[in-house]
């Protein structure tokens, strides 16, 4: 079996073709990626199963051409992508998911629904960290209520090797994205656009995190989860982020540098995004720096609220994201990468046999999904730790 890795050679990207490499499950993964040298670099760190392509993801025909024949595509290239690779893996008539959308993206992603039903073919948007892991540990925790009001997400993070907060463990166009677009929230059954990083909360995380002030962000769990919880009556359900180096993305995102817009630089276009991904690269910000300690964490707080025996109930859904010093990968990278190759094994495995585009809540089953994150050192629980209630 052959899988695919659409951006093979990214931030996530490496970290999904080193695990589905060590995985066992695929005989053949392929870093796919328009940059050969950070795809070889991959490939070498995963081992012989890898294999590298030279591929750049909005030239259809070649994606197409190198998709054919795979039984499953993880695209880790950045969410504007998406609608492209998608295209792609159902021309080529292969299983598909991706890391997430920004919520917009992943909407316009649920609309090719009945195409993949048709052709009897599984696609799962946002399956990576967050959105993903969220997802389905969201709907996990939702078992111990009757009723859920409402979810508030809040991620946070924490680098104990550092100060400084200029570093990028994903996407920098994405992120710099969700620092500028008006955030959007679920409330009284109806979405409405908030001021990006509006909703300044100061939160007390789990360790090794502690107390960080979070901020409303657009992300893509409340575009499917009001959906997916509407028989729970959800009303409410909004994500919330904060950790160091969120003010400085704002203030590189309101200069511009997040635009694919060019502008005139002494007669010449300069793409802003493409110059501030150069920089990052050439100043080793991109992931942890060559040589230097990795002891960066991320805790994952899902706050559900609603009755449980037709009494008020609190319910809280916690995953903490290690770095993993081994691969000298930061926290993001490896839960990205990790929760992604998991899912694609999931298919590989038969585990996922669905059709049509199926958010991650629906289409995972907790228990097998968050036992393997587990043995690779991601741990989740939810409190209380109560039994389901028993069906209706």
């Amino acid at each position: 079996m052959r899988a695919v890795v659409l951006g093979g050679g990214g931030l996530t990207g490496r970290a999904a073709v080193r695990q589905l490499a060590a995985g066992g499950v695929a005989d053949e993964v392929v870093a796919a990626d328009v940059d050969r040298e950070l795809a070889n670099a991959a490939a070498r760190a995963a081992g012989p199963s890898a294999s590298v392509a030279d591929l750049d993801v909005r030239d259809r025909e070649s994606t197409v051409r190198l998709l054919r024949g795979a039984s499953v595509v993880v695209n880790a290239s950045p969410y504007l992508h998406n609608l492209a690779a998608m295209a792609a893996a159902l021309e080529a008539r292969v299983p598909y998911l991706d890391f997430g959308g920004l919520f917009h993206t992943t909407r316009r992603q649920l609309e090719l629904d009945g195409a993949f039903r048709e052709a009897r073919l599984l696609a799962v948007p946002g399956l990576g960290q967050v959105p993903g892991v969220s997802n389905v540990l969201a709907v996990a925790a939702a078992e111990q209520l009757e009723h859920v009001e409402s979810i508030v997400l809040r991620d946070g993070w924490r680098d104990l090797a550092t100060d400084s907060p200029l570093s990028f463990s994903w996407s920098p166009a994405t992120f710099l994205d969700e620092m500028v677009q008006p955030a959007v929230l679920f409330e009284e059954g109806a979405y409405r656009e908030q001021p990006p990083l509006s909703g300044a909360e100061e939160y007390a995380f789990p360790p090794p995190v502690g107390r960080t002030t979070v901020y409303r962000t657009l992300h893509s769990e409340p575009a499917t989860l009001p959906t997916s919880l509407r028989e729970k009556g959800l009303r409410r359900c909004e994500w919330k982020e904060g950790g160091p180096g969120i003010e400085l993305a704002r203030n590189l995102a309101e200069l511009g540098l997040g635009s694919d817009r060019p502008v005139d630089v002494r007669g010449s276009p300069v793409v802003p995004r493409d110059f501030l991904l150069a920089l990052l690269r050439r100043e080793n910000l991109l992931g942890p720096r060559p040589g230097a300690p990795v002891d960066d964490w991320e805790v994952l707080d899902i706050e559900l609220q609603g009755t449980r025996a037709g009494r008020p109930a609190t319910v809280h859904a916690y995953a903490r994201f290690p770095p993993w010093p081994a691969w000298h990968l930061a926290a993001t990278e490896y839960a990205v990468g990790t929760a992604g190759a998991i899912g694609a094994e999931m298919i590989l495995r038969g585990q996922l046999r669905g059709e049509g585009v199926v958010p991650p809540e629906r289409a995972v089953p907790a228990a097998p999904f968050r036992a393997e994150l587990a043995r690779r050192g991601i741990p989740t629980a939810i409190v209380p730790p109560e039994p389901p209630l028993p069906p209706r």
